[in-house]
């Protein structure tokens, strides 16, 4: 994965200022850390509710993550409630994705790991293009319709069906 690492420039949007940490802010995440600067990552998005930073071990030549701008827990800890907040965290990703001139959307990769899967508590949904060009491991990696990785429509699926049910 880390083989695609390539020196692609990514366009930057609304990048972060200020190093005072915000409400919501959970000093031991480190994607808190990063939205608030302290890690030197550069934010190719910020603003009061989302931010975007790329992968540091990419899965695909183009590999972002999109995180709340606060500290949100994981996708498994999600109500009915958080569903602007998923859908507005997929149009940032899809934003970023053609501000770098991706535009084929039937090429692209959105979702998130499902717990215990994840390896950071901080809400954060992998935007990877083209998939078509993701290695054997990044393929299982970010698998859809796994134990392990569960697509952003899925996730949204989910959320919907969580107030019906109640």
């Amino acid at each position: 994965m880390a083989g695609v690492e390539t020196a692609q420039s990514a366009q930057v949007d609304n990048p972060k200022t200020s190093s005072v940490p915000a409400e919501g802010y959970d000093k031991k995440c480190i994607f808190c850390k990063i939205v608030n600067n302290e890690m030197g990552t550069e934010l190719l998005h910020c603003d009061e509710e989302i931010s975007c930073f790329r992968d540091i071990k990419p899965g695909a030549p183009h590999h972002y993550l999109v995180v709340p701008t606060r500290h949100v827990g994981n996708c498994k800890s999600l109500s009915k409630e958080h569903l602007p907040l998923v859908e507005q965290m997929v149009k940032t990703g899809k934003e970023i994705l053609q501000k770098n001139n991706i535009t084929d959307l039937m090429d692209v990769r959105f979702g998130f790991h499902w717990p215990p899967f994840c390896s950071v508590t901080h809400l954060h949904l992998h935007v990877l293009a083209p998939a078509s060009q993701m290695g054997f491991w990044s393929r299982l990696f970010y698998r859809p319709n796994s134990y392990w990785f569960i697509t952003a429509d899925q996730l949204i699926e989910l959320l919907n069906s969580k107030g019906e049910a109640n």
